[in-house]
């Protein structure tokens, strides 16, 4: 077992999760996990985002919060906005799938334009077609090459998703690769390797997944002590917080 180095999640939930996923997970519940898996800090977005504020409010040591919007919806910038130049969130979620849209679709755009201008991350849920595939977020990509977008869960589940969520992050040097959910482990060697070692951090997904089997992925993945603090730690804290 490798030496512990301190750990930022770039990626967790607060909140139900109804439906297929039936899932569920709170503020208490986190912290306990995290502070049992020597977790310092999270990247907390969720649809409500007033819950989100609220949990931040009371743990702004432990919580940095990203607004999550539907791009559909005619508040959606407004609500970006506020989220970030009035309640302190330092980054934008997007779930292509869930509001089902294209990460080049027109309603987006105006999204990417403000992370561009307050130069915050772009988190976007990549893994599942039709509509968040990694080739579509590399549009985006291409488009905003000056905007940080993190490729959540870089492919996900399927093998192909996750080969492409690597080559198109050799194409884009704005893209960082996020680990959780990711199926195999030895793709996490290989994106630190081929795509870069400074562009890839961990995420878990909470409630969807825990930190017992997302962190053994890194632990497994035959990094070096360098490149394992860099993913657990330094990368997140350089380019996501």
């Amino acid at each position: 077992m490798s030496a512990p180095t301190k750990v930022i999640d770039a990626h967790a939930h607060v909140g139900r999760f109804g439906s297929w996923a039936n899932v569920s997970g709170s503020a208490g519940d986190l912290l306990r996990k995290m502070d049992a898996a020597g977790v310092e800090r999270s990247i907390l977005f969720a649809p409500d985002n007033l819950l989100v504020r609220r949990t931040v409010k009371r743990h702004p040591e432990r919580f940095v919060g990203y607004v999550w919007p539907n791009p559909h919806d005619r508040g959606a910038l407004p609500l970006v906005r506020r989220a970030v130049r009035e309640w302190g969130f330092r980054g934008i979620k997007l779930h292509p799938l869930i509001h089902a849209f294209l990460p080049t679709d027109e309603e987006v755009l105006p999204i990417a334009e403000f992370a561009l201008k307050e130069r915050i991350p772009l988190a976007i849920h990549s893994g599942h077609p039709p509509f968040s595939l990694p080739w579509s977020i590399g549009e985006l990509a291409e488009i905003y090459p000056d905007v940080r977008i993190v490729m959540l869960h870089m492919g996900h589940g399927h093998g192909v998703y996750i080969q492409a969520a690597i080559n198109t992050a050799k194409k884009h040097d704005n893209i960082i690769l996020e680990t959780s959910g990711v199926s195999m482990h030895s793709k996490i060697k290989e994106a630190v390797e081929t795509v870069g070692e400074e562009r890839v951090v961990f995420g878990s997904d909470y409630p969807f997944h825990d930190y017992s089997v997302e962190l053994q992925k890194v632990e497994v993945a035959g990094l070096t002590a360098n490149q394992r603090e860099l993913v657990l730690y330094a990368n997140a804290r350089r380019l996501l917080l």
